[in-house]
């Protein structure tokens, strides 16, 4: 593992945490109020900080060493809507679906059987799960028009993610 370069994983990984938290952050607001979003979009940020810890452990078992980078901070603060987020939240996991793809394809090239396994059983099947996720709640945001029909978007919330009222 010490050869094979898992900090662009890392780097998408942690970015994301924070774009997932923000999101988060937003949908819980007092003008905002969408608690549903707020808990899927907390969860998510959850579940990506404990892949990237799982990564960074693996990591040091193995002898690797931890490179860190700085983490540019999310394009925006405000989200607008539930479509928005989950639009920008689906390209997030693309982007780190892509990573893992690249640091599979490293690690296959380079021999490390090991690290392939890891990354197969812990996350690429999740990602894919993950991405089939976000498109199914898009496609349904859409279809309810829910960017012009702020109903819509409660109910979404409120029955589809479980928001509380």
């Amino acid at each position: 593992m010490n050869r094979i370069p898992s900090h662009v994983w890392l780097f998408s990984s942690n970015y994301n945490v924070l774009c997932l938290s923000t999101q988060a952050f937003y949908f819980s607001r007092d003008d905002v109020a969408l608690r549903g979003f707020a808990h899927f979009f907390k969860e998510n940020s959850d579940e990506e900080r404990e892949h990237a810890e799982k990564l960074l452990s693996f990591q040091n078992k193995r002898g690797g060493r931890i490179l860190l980078q700085d983490i540019k901070k999310p394009e925006r603060d405000e989200w607008g809507n539930g479509l928005e987020a989950m639009q920008c939240a689906l390209q997030l996991e693309k982007n780190v679906n892509q990573a893992l793809l690249d640091l599979h394809k490293i690690a296959s090239d380079k021999g490390d059987p090991h690290l392939c396994n890891f990354l197969e059983t812990h996350y690429l099947n999740e990602q894919v799960e993950a991405i089939k996720k976000l498109g199914d709640y898009i496609t349904n945001l859409t279809k309810m028009d829910a960017v012009k029909n702020k109903m819509a978007e409660y109910l979404f919330d409120k029955h589809t993610l479980g928001g509380q009222s």
